[in-house]
């Protein structure tokens, strides 16, 4: 009878399970792998026999058939390596114990010990979903594997797997983990950042709606200060967010330890491709858009990115997944950031400067500001001009808000819209239907609506982000309805662009 062992495969954001089945036969010696592996996997061969071998076992001499079956599904990765040893063992009949119920997962050194592999939590879910009791994993990854209520078992070496498979000593089995929430320690501190009240209360209504934000200014006016100021003013994940985010890490190979608590902060450079920032590959892979999920895509020199890379963004910023085709494939990605965005006004950059002259030409000056298309800029909630500060300003000794008193009025606000929709969602992220039932008005601000939708020919989805916006300048006072003062406060961080 041919053994099953049960492991998995990591296609996308989700793992699908894979039986691998071993075939010891008599024939020359030789090791087939069939199924689709790719590089990685065929190259297993090789560390099975030698961990084998060094794990008290032997490897056996006859032809060696393994098939990972389905087998019409690509195998990528060296997650492989303990179950086809597992299936080897089992097929030579030096080992016997019942596979049902265990999924084995872990990449094989030469000398039997395992070491980390990626996509851990998700093959975790993919396992709790099968009715999987057992997950055996390498001891690295069994905080990460524990999130699920599944029975998880660390393995330090293959030798130490083996017996307790055949019962000799009992691995030990790791409770569930708690997602706890540390305090986020910011980046920048807003303590430190000297006047930019405009752009500081801008940042607070961003980080509280979850809304895009755009700063632009003079170079030197505090931009990438004040961007990389807004993580820490960020609540921290919510338990179902904190998840997701670990489970998109795990999977492009980037988790730093076994639960991602913070929001991220992704701040790629403006050589980045087209697939760096979207994702892709012949397997598509998650880009920069996708690590920033939960998080901060920081864009630093906005129109010197090229500009089928920021058209790109259009489809995620709206939709808050990003679709990835290839001739194999076609898969989607969670993309739901904060975009914050930092540009200059003109090419030398001070062309809103009133201290220093610009020595652009206006035709350069448009030339310029139409790198970034005007779909782009519209579904950028809030624009804010970030001037050049005075001498005094920046030395004066003034007592200022710290990012954690900022952040404490965020998650007030944070709270009230958690319980509006019933789960962790922001107010940028309302359908129409949402914004028609949620965000009610007064007469006064329906008035002030009307006027400066005429008046500045707003688009439709201009009208539905700036209420959005209003909504959350509402929920940052308590306040239950949109009043006028809160449609004009959201009002004025658009009109710039339109």
């Amino acid at each position: 009878m041919i053994p099953k062992i049960l492991t998995a495969t990591v296609i996308g954001l989700d793992a699908e399970l894979i039986e691998v089945e071993t075939d010891v036969a008599n024939g020359l010696p030789a090791t087939i792998v069939v199924g689709l592996p790719d590089a990685a996997v065929q190259e297993s061969r090789e560390r099975v026999k030698s961990a084998i071998k060094h794990s008290g076992f032997s490897y056996p001499q006859t032809r060696v058939a393994i098939n990972l079956a389905p087998a019409d599904l690509p195998k990528v990765g060296t997650q492989f390596d303990l179950p086809i040893a597992i299936s080897i063992l089992l097929a030579s009949e030096q080992c016997s114990f019942d596979p049902a119920g265990k999924l084995f997962i872990g990449e094989l050194s030469l000398d039997g010990l395992l070491r980390p592999v990626p996509g851990v939590l998700a093959i975790a879910i993919a396992a709790q979903k099968a009715g999987i009791t057992e997950l055996f994993v390498p001891k690295e990854n069994a905080l990460e594997a524990s999130l699920v209520s599944i029975g998880v078992r660390p393995v330090e070496k293959l030798s130490d797997l083996l017996l307790h498979l055949i019962g000799t000593q009992q691995l030990p089995t790791v409770s569930k983990a708690e997602v706890v929430k540390p305090e986020p320690i910011p980046v920048v501190d807003f303590a430190d950042v000297a006047g930019q009240e405009v752009a500081k209360r801008a940042l607070e209504i961003a980080s509280s709606g979850g809304h895009n934000l755009l700063l632009y200014g003079p170079p030197g006016s505090g931009k990438t200060l004040l961007a990389k100021a807004l993580s820490g003013i960020l609540p921290p994940l919510a338990t179902s967010e904190a998840l997701e985010v670990t489970k998109i890490y795990s999977i492009a190979g980037r988790l730093p330890s076994g639960v991602m608590y913070e929001r991220p902060l992704r701040n790629p450079h403006h050589t980045t491709s087209h697939v760096a920032l979207v994702g892709g590959g012949s397997i598509p892979k998650p880009g920069e858009i996708t690590l920033a999920h939960r998080g901060i895509l920081f864009l630093d020199e906005f129109p010197e990115f090229p500009r089928n890379v920021l058209e790109a963004l259009r489809q995620p910023l709206e939709d808050g997944i990003v679709t990835v085709s290839r001739a194999k494939s076609t898969l989607t990605f969670p993309a739901k950031f904060i975009l914050v965005a930092a540009m200059n006004p003109c090419p030398c950059g001070y062309a809103s400067d009133n201290t220093k002259r610009c020595s652009c030409l206006p035709s350069q000056i448009i030339r310029y500001q139409k790198k970034i298309s005007g779909p782009l800029l519209d579904r950028i909630d809030l624009h804010i001009e970030v001037p050049r500060l005075a001498y005094e300003t920046m030395m004066a000794e003034t007592e200022r808000e710290s990012s954690r008193q900022v952040r404490k009025r965020v998650e007030l606000a944070r709270a009230v819209q958690y319980k509006r929709f019933g789960k962790a969602k922001t107010n940028s992220e309302m359908s129409a239907p949402e914004v028609r039932k949620f965000c009610e008005s007064n007469d006064e601000a329906k008035t002030l609506l009307r006027e400066a939708a005429q008046k500045f020919q707003m688009s439709g989805r201009t009208i539905h982000r700036l209420l959005k916006v209003a909504r959350t300048i509402a929920d940052l006072s308590q306040s239950t309805t949109i009043e006028e003062k809160h449609l004009a406060e959201a009002l004025q961080y658009r009109v710039k662009s339109e």
